[in-house]
């Protein structure tokens, strides 16, 4: 990245209407004013904003790159607090190439990560977990 430039830089801008009609055309979801790169097809934006932008302290996300910061952020900022960062330097690097990953369309984290990750202390991150397996064929099987 350029000196002095983030991830969110390196995209155009433009504001968007999220719409999704049900098959006979009635609205089921809108939210109007999206904040989302240019160059994001009109389904990925409405899948973001009406299945990924979560209410935090009483507010709606409303835009994709707060939604990319909300998780890059958190996932930086625990790699801090658990030290896996020799400076805090590491830790924005981090930050910055998941966001231009994520912003670029080049990656995409799970649901459970879009949903839970930067809104719950302990985010729960996967989609399928194993509950426990015995130590028989029986029950791997």
């Amino acid at each position: 990245m350029p000196r002095g430039k983030t991830a969110f830089d390196t995209v155009e801008w433009r504001h968007h209407d999220a719409v999704i009609k049900n098959a006979e055309g009635a609205t089921i979801f809108e939210l109007k004013g999206i904040r989302a790169p240019a160059n994001w097809s009109e389904t990925s934006i409405n899948i973001a904003a009406s299945k990924y932008f979560r209410i935090i302290d009483g507010r709606r996300e409303n835009s994709i790159d707060g939604m990319i910061r909300r998780v890059c952020h958190w996932i930086a900022q625990k790699g801090i607090e658990l030290g896996y960062f020799d400076t805090p330097e590491e830790a924005t690097t981090l930050e910055e190439s998941l966001s231009y990953l994520m912003v670029h369309q080049m990656a995409a984290f799970n649901s459970p990560v879009w949903f839970n990750v930067g809104v719950r202390e302990v985010p729960q991150c996967s989609a399928c977990f194993i509950q426990s397996v015995g130590d028989d064929m029986d029950s791997i099987l």
